[in-house]
């Protein structure tokens, strides 16, 4: 197979196969990679706007059962150092979040043992009556899954009655990897790769929105990253809910698996337009600053991605890990500005809100 062939496939708006994937991670060279992504991405977006988003990532519970070797942030049943947040104290970071102009919560914890469905419908009810305006994007599919083997309920009969309570939207957390292979070393007790992919469609039949996330970066293969896409594209083919992909890589500092090493800059954009070219009925591809820094998260600009995610006000897992990036809202519009972009402020579903014309 030859690596040029691909090249002028993706060119001509043709769809690459599983294999010419892997072949673009194995031979496809970065300078090349990026000019196709970029080409890809202006189908999707020709109008030169970068899009960002202001929300706060609130952890409202650290315990957690299902001990992941790659999670600095959890701490199991009954450690001293286990909390859950109050209903005073979510509600004033999310009254922090509105004052700033924020227009959405991402909420995510772990499978908490105490924490049932009856929890997470009076939170999510009790949030919506206090902040109507705010969108509730909020629990992955290893929350979801958990929910309904607790309560002994279908995933659809768990996600309709958050939706009910006022849950719009879901984030892709807990994909990791999806290949079954990887999941049994990194994550032996989480959800399967089925399994999250049953959540996310579940919640598409009901109309809610969601994203894909994928963690790369430690002791997955260039296949691995491959059968993660597929399984992606093929659900988005059938149910096109998906409004995003965040690429992000491993930080091990911290974890079980720390004796790893992350994935650099150039790894990190290579997967990055390499994703872009695949996924080729995702409409958004999200840069990482979070686990990459402002100057990476430039150049990923330049490699297919068409949004620079959130100004996340608050941010607890990647920190815990040893990473600390912070960039507020002007900083992302000046960075964005600087990349030869048009900044505009978004909301979960990536309608524009607000243009930053110089």
């Amino acid at each position: 197979m030859d690596v040029k062939k691909i090249y002028a496939k993706i060119e001509a708006g043709e769809r690459i196969t599983f294999a010419e994937g892997v072949l673009l991670f194995e031979q496809g060279d970065l300078y090349n990679l990026g000019r196709l992504a970029n080409l890809v991405r202006r189908r999707h977006h020709p109008e030169n706007i970068v899009t960002f988003v202001v929300d706060r990532n609130v952890n409202y519970t650290n315990i957690c059962s299902t001990a992941c070797k790659f999670c600095a942030f959890y701490r199991p049943p009954g450690h001293p150092e286990g909390y859950v947040l109050t209903l005073e104290e979510i509600f004033a970071k999310i009254e922090e979040l509105v004052n700033l102009g924020g227009t959405q919560l991402l909420m995510q914890g772990g499978t908490h043992p105490d924490l049932g469905l009856e929890y997470f419908k009076n939170l999510f009810s009790q949030i919506k009556k206090r902040f109507p305006t705010v969108q509730i994007h909020s629990l992955s599919p290893p929350e979801i899954m958990y929910l309904a083997k607790k309560e002994g309920l279908s995933v659809v009969e768990v996600l309709k009655q958050l939706k009910e309570s006022g849950l719009q939207s879901l984030p892709g957390g807990g994909a990791e990897i999806l290949s079954d292979r990887v999941r049994k070393v990194i994550s032996p007790n989480k959800i399967s790769a089925a399994e999250w992919l049953e959540v996310m469609e579940a919640a598409h039949s009901l109309g809610m929105k969601t994203t894909a996330t994928m963690m790369f970066g430690h002791v997955e293969n260039y296949e691995d990253r491959i059968i993660h896409l597929e399984n992606l594209r093929q659900l988005q083919d059938k149910t096109r809910g998906f409004t995003a992909f965040i690429p992000w890589s491993f930080q091990p500092a911290n974890t079980a698996l720390a004796h790893l090493l992350p994935a650099g800059g150039m790894d990190y954009l290579k997967t990055v337009a390499i994703s872009r070219i695949y996924l080729d009925n995702f409409p958004n591809i999200q840069a990482s600053w979070v686990t990459q820094g402002a100057k990476i998260a430039q150049l990923a600009l330049y490699f297919g991605t068409n949004d620079f995610g959130s100004t996340m006000l608050e941010e607890n897992v990647v920190r815990a890990a040893g990473v600390t990036y912070r960039i507020p809202m002007n900083e992302i519009i000046k960075t964005i500005r600087e990349a030869g972009f048009i900044p505009a402020k978004r909301n979960t579903h990536y309608e524009i809100l607000e243009v930053y014309e110089e």
